[in-house]
């Protein structure tokens, strides 16, 4: 690599390293998410118009560096034929912290929920008996974790995850036990997702509805049959509210009026 300037950050102290970096000695972990071909493409322009002038932030791992911020960037340099890109290197330990300030492309649900998948085995791997709740510093909000399990242990890469956002911010929290515990509680969340996932599609198909984001209108309705409207938090536990909601949806129907404000 060629010559760095070394910096303190101003508030926490710790070393960091600006330079630049070729693009072929920088590594794109697991944790990142999918590529958006229309964004690179964009990036590439802005590229051949202005230059790289914007750094990526590297971590320096025992895999050598990786990047957390910029994974768009390096491949825009790629298609514009750039071999190097200007870089900024952080601490090893800031990885996990931070990764939410990737704002090249707004993450959704699935890419946050993938996220917290790669950093919960991580830590599983590094320190098994670390309390899940422990996590709460790097994964924004626990159903993260069980929508990640549905994705990235079960595969169900089409999971409507944003039909059950709504309720899972109400029934599913941090785990107050050890990781290799934690793990096996995830799976069973997770199972029971897709088993709703099935009803839920089973009763989208007999309402004959043609958008799928109804399909979140459906979980609403049957949440709210269930436990009222404007509700704010349910005193049962995950299991109960998505085995009351699992028996409702079957019976969720709507009047033409309802399905104009969908």
């Amino acid at each position: 690599m060629g010559e760095f300037f070394t910096v303190r950050e101003p508030l926490k102290g710790y070393e960091i390293r600006f330079g630049v970096v070729p693009v072929s000695k920088i590594r794109i972990p697991s944790i990142q998410r999918d590529l958006s071909e229309v964004l690179v493409k964009r990036l590439m322009m802005s590229i051949e118009k202005v230059g790289f002038v914007d750094p990526v932030l590297l971590i320096e791992t025992e895999n050598g560096l990786e990047v957390i911020n910029g994974q768009h960037r390096i491949e825009a340099a790629k298609l514009a034929g750039l071999k190097e890109v200007l870089a900024i290197i952080l601490p090893a330990e800031l990885k996990d912290y931070i990764i939410s300030l990737n704002v090249e492309k707004a993450p959704n649900l699935k890419d946050k929920s993938h996220q917290a998948y790669e950093i919960f085995m991580d830590y599983l791997r590094k320190s098994p008996d670390m309390e899940e709740a422990d996590l709460e510093l790097m994964v924004e909000e626990p159903y993260y974790l069980t929508v990640g399990f549905v994705i990235d242990r079960f595969q169900d890469k089409k999971f409507p995850g944003y039909a059950f956002e709504k309720v899972l911010r109400k029934a599913d929290s941090f785990l107050r036990v050890p990781l290799t515990e934690a793990e096996k509680e995830r799976e069973n969340r997770a199972k029971v997702l897709m088993e709703v996932r099935d009803v839920l599609n089973q009763r989208y198909e007999e309402l004959q509805l043609q958008n799928a984001l109804q399909k979140e209108a459906i979980v609403t309705k049957a949440f709210q049959n269930v436990y009222g409207k404007r509700v704010r938090t349910v005193e049962d536990d995950f299991y109960t509210v998505f085995e009351k909601i699992k028996e409702e949806i079957p019976k969720v129907s709507f009047t033409e009026e309802e399905l104009s404000e969908i």
